[in-house]
């Protein structure tokens, strides 16, 4: 898995609204409802994301869930943290 250019980093927000990059890393936090739906959203995107094998640096505090991405392997933001990050964006989408 090699690292992404800034220019493909770039092209990649374009389609992820809401996603940064911050500190190196795709960085995204998500405000849903209430504690229920966030603790939801974090439960259900966890099955996808042991499917992928690409686990992300979150944290939730009660509606809120703050997301980190990046491939250590690579040394910074590769192609699956762009595709996590579309998984997780597909994910908050139905849940909101």
């Amino acid at each position: 898995m090699e690292k992404l250019t800034p220019e493909q980093i770039s092209a990649a927000l374009s389609n992820l609204p809401g996603w940064t990059v911050e500190n190196g890393k795709l960085h995204r936090q998500y405000k849903f409802a209430d504690f229920i739906h966030a603790f939801g959203f974090m439960a259900t995107a966890a099955i996808a994301i042991e499917k992928m094998n690409h686990h992300p640096e979150w944290c939730n505090v009660w509606n809120r869930v703050t997301v980190d991405l990046t491939t250590h392997d690579a040394g910074g933001i590769s192609q699956m943290d762009v595709d996590l990050a579309g998984t997780l964006e597909a994910l908050a989408k139905r849940l909101a």
